[in-house]
């Protein structure tokens, strides 16, 4: 009745099927008043999880943030709110730089082979660097990642992408885990991690040296995507007027995604989760964000 009721007379069809129409206008104004208030709901909720986003999150992490809460709601229906309401997550700019990897040092042998798995904390650190663009030019931050755990073990960041900004990275992440001799440290073959003195200070650290050949881009997909999903949710829909206001918004950035529900995938592999996980990590008890000059860089 209620699908025809342009269509027909409501009174007729009362009649027809034998209903009173008191009974059907009390059962059309009551669900109505009850899917009104649970969309204003909805939709407030929806409101208050993108602006606590900062406009970055999109129909899927709004959905799962919302049935943590306790909501069930569909990706289908939040996507259908936000495009009512003309809302969307930031869409990313790509810009990739090359690797610097025309070089004459000795390249490591590629011990990890695309194994995108370790059976124990501090058996592999995967280590790159990423970059931000801001008004002062580019913040260049150079991380090292467990690949058992998927935590963020060590990283640094600095004006310039040299190898003394690899070197505070690698220094920070074994001044605070101190790992045991044996670690594979694995990156691609750019000149930071070839040039002396960093496999010197592997060597120190009891550390083995592996380096991706070329073409081989899934060797460090795991650190890569980490670095890849927190510049989608903050780099590519922001604009920072100087280096400062970036850390400080990294620092931001990662403790907003650094929660139970963080994606941390890695060419297809769930993240193994346990203490060390990303999902479960605080900023506060990751590493703090130094600048090069922070750290002795001696030999």
């Amino acid at each position: 009745m209620h699908d025809h009721r342009f269509r027909f007379s409501v009174t007729k069809m009362c009649q027809v099927l034998g209903v009173s129409r008191s009974g059907y206008d009390a059962w059309v104004g009551r669900p109505v008043r009850a899917q009104a208030q649970r969309r204003a709901r909805r939709r407030d909720q929806i409101r208050r999880a993108h602006q606590a986003s900062r406009g970055r999150y999109g129909s899927p992490k709004i959905a799962a943030q919302l049935r943590r809460a306790g909501e069930r709601i569909a990706v289908k229906t939040v996507a259908r709110v936000m495009q009512a309401l003309g809302w969307r997550s930031g869409v990313a700019r790509r810009y990739k730089a090359p690797t610097q990897s025309a070089h004459g040092f000795p390249v490591a042998e590629n011990v990890l082979a695309q194994q995108c798995t370790a059976g124990r904390r501090h058996a592999v650190w995967m280590a790159d660097i990423t970059y931000v663009r801001t008004d002062e030019g580019w913040l260049y931050l150079a991380s090292l990642e467990d690949l058992a755990t998927r935590q963020i073990v060590g990283w640094a960041t600095g004006a310039r992408m040299t190898q003394a900004l690899t070197l505070a990275a690698l220094d920070h992440a074994v001044a605070r885990h101190r790992p045991p001799a044996g670690v594979l440290h694995h990156s691609d073959r750019g000149s930071q991690y070839a040039a002396h003195p960093y496999p010197a200070r592997l060597a120190r650290y009891g550390m083995a040296g592996s380096m991706s050949r070329k073409g081989h881009g899934y060797d460090n997909a795991c650190l890569e995507s980490w670095h890849s999903l927190w510049k989608k949710e903050l780099v590519y829909v922001s604009h920072f007027r100087t280096r400062a206001e970036a850390e400080i918004a990294i620092f931001e950035v990662h403790r907003d995604l650094l929660q139970p529900a963080a994606p941390a995938q890695c060419a297809g592999v769930p993240d193994p989760g346990g203490s060390g996980d990303r999902g479960g990590q605080r900023l506060s008890n990751l590493v703090p964000i130094f600048s090069v000059q922070d750290l002795d860089l001696g030999p």
